[in-house]
């Protein structure tokens, strides 16, 4: 199997915020910068490479019956270890992220990919998976979170880029993420177009 084609699966063509729309709870509120966007992204990222790595070496030994519960227990346990780890070693990301990290739980892209892609293939493309679809992930709320930022508080990652006369605090509040998120995928829709 093609492992660049499965990496640019997951960045382009099944993007999980542009293309599936999956995963918007932490989408929409965790994206106020781009710096919690891209810590979102990546938290995500190392659950969904991990599980589906687990996964896809457990799923010959796993009944049909207790196929999802199995998932799901794989999952919190990645979870759990993100959640010390991210404790002990970047508190302030943590505190600022709160309770979308357990929330990755049940995070439907995991949960999807495990259920589509880790079940059926090998380690190594599941391995493949896991970063396409995180990448796509973290690009997609890196760019939502950076477009928020610049818009409604003049910055990205912290840097101040515009006057804070020119701020728009809408988009740093919650409707600001669907506004800002229906113009991204217009804009990806338009470029698939053409």
């Amino acid at each position: 199997m093609n492992y660049i084609k499965i990496l640019i699966n997951g960045i382009i063509k099944e993007n999980p915020t542009f293309v599936l729309l999956l995963g918007m709870c932490p989408t929409l509120a965790t994206t106020t910068s781009a710096m919690n966007g891209l810590s979102m992204g990546l938290a995500t990222m190392f659950v969904l490479i991990c599980s589906n790595i687990v996964i896809s070496l457990i799923k010959n030994l796993t009944p049909d019956m207790v196929r999802i519960p199995v998932f799901v227990v794989v999952i919190a346990s990645f979870v759990t270890i993100l959640q010390m780890l991210m404790q002990a070693y970047v508190p302030t990301i943590y505190a600022t992220l709160g309770l979308f990290i357990p929330l990755i739980v049940v995070n439907c892209i995991i949960l999807g990919r495990a259920e589509a892609f880790a079940c059926c293939h090998g380690p190594v493309e599941s391995l493949f998976d896991g970063v396409g679809i995180g990448l796509g992930f973290s690009i997609a709320l890196t760019l939502l979170g950076a477009v928020r930022e610049l818009l409604g508080a003049g910055s990205i990652f912290g840097i101040v880029l515009l006057p804070e006369t020119s701020n728009m605090l809408l988009f740093i509040l919650p409707p600001g993420a669907f506004i800002t998120l229906g113009y991204l995928i217009a804009i990806v829709n338009r470029f698939k177009k053409a």
